[in-house]
């Protein structure tokens, strides 16, 4: 009788969202990155509004992406790399970023409203929620940071025509 195989999916092991960058500089054990820009980008509904277009000149809005990695694999300039960010990382910076400052921000309006009933008052509480929620996502950004979750990890290096659209 033959090998049985198995199809089951391991969904303990971390999904990474990866995307493909170049090496633009080697300093020491470390290299700066910048990411590959997608085929696709610019051409969405919102590319009027979105951060990966940048502003002002070509040279500023790269440097503006680039990133650093530690080259343990002996990367050189030039070189095409796929890296990746756990999606839970991803998703954790999501929830930083958004849900806290508009949690509070929501909170601080219902609370003052339910209390004062005046309108005036329930701005100047949205107002303090929302610099309260921001205060609070920088210092869980800033955790993320010291734990390493958002750094993105070396995968392999991308071979000719290889894209990632995750």
């Amino acid at each position: 009788m033959g090998e049985a195989v198995n199809n089951t999916t391991d969904f303990s092991a971390p999904t990474m969202v990866e995307g493909t960058a170049y090496v633009v500089a080697v300093e020491g054990n470390m290299v700066w990155l910048v990411p590959e820009v997608g085929s696709s980008c610019g051409g969405c509904a919102s590319a009027s509004a979105c951060g990966s277009k940048g502003i002002g000149t070509l040279a500023g809005r790269l440097e503006a992406r680039r990133f650093q990695l530690v080259n343990d694999a002996g990367l050189r300039v030039g070189e095409r790399v796929v890296v990746g960010i756990r999606e839970n990382a991803l998703l954790k910076a999501s929830i930083t970023a958004y849900v806290i400052p508009l949690t509070t921000l929501l909170s601080a309006g219902a609370l003052a409203q339910w209390a004062a009933g005046n309108d005036t008052v329930t701005m100047v509480a949205m107002f303090a929620g929302l610099a309260l929620g921001l205060g609070l996502a920088r210092l869980g950004a800033g955790r993320l940071l010291v734990r390493g979750e958002l750094a993105p990890r070396f995968i392999r290096r991308a071979s000719a025509g290889e894209t990632c659209n995750s």
